[in-house]
């Protein structure tokens, strides 16, 4: 399976029928990650190598645990999790009620299953009213946030609004919380 990957611009040396080149697969096929990702050694999947993967020349046991700068930018710029953040927002606006303390309520315990605290919605509230004044002024950045790469908007949601949520529910997401199992 082959999920969303970074557009490097890279290809691979004498890869054969193909070129060796990484292609998105269809349909559903491209959420299927972990064990169904294809891997190759001359081409390794880039949030493998960033996350600490081995690489598979040898056989561990227990991976060791790492937190570095490096994969906070992953987890806030890379398709497969900017995609998951787009679907988070959607679920955010569908199912998290009506004003923005309820819906940061939601964000957090769907992922952290927790309630967040008054500082936690505080902070986030202002992420979301900068965000969102930010995309009011900027349409085509807008559409980006909300629409690439998972696709068109439900019908009814206002774009500047999705793209500011969109936001919000990257930055849940990149807690060390959401990250790190302790």
């Amino acid at each position: 399976m082959r999920p969303l990957r970074p557009s490097l611009g890279l290809t691979v040396a004498f890869g054969g029928k193909g070129g060796g080149d990484w292609e998105t697969s269809p349909g559903e096929d491209r959420h299927r990650r972990s064990v169904y990702t294809e891997v190759r050694r001359s081409s390794p999947y880039p949030s493998f190598a960033t996350f600490d993967a081995p690489n598979r020349e040898v056989c561990i046991i227990r991976r060791g645990r790492s937190n570095t700068p490096l994969q906070a930018f992953v987890t806030l710029n890379d398709p497969v999790f900017v995609e998951t953040h787009q679907a988070l927002a959607r679920r955010i606006l569908a199912e998290g009620g009506l004003n923005g303390s309820s819906r940061v309520q939601f964000a957090f315990k769907v992922c952290l299953s927790r309630e967040p605290d008054a500082a936690e919605i505080a902070t986030l509230a202002e992420v979301y009213k900068r965000a969102l004044a930010l995309y009011r002024s900027d349409a085509k950045l807008a559409a980006s946030m909300a629409l690439d790469p998972v696709g068109p908007a439900p019908k009814g949601l206002d774009l500047p609004e999705l793209a500011a949520w969109t936001t919000v529910a990257g930055v849940v997401m990149n807690l060390d919380e959401f990250q790190m199992r302790r």
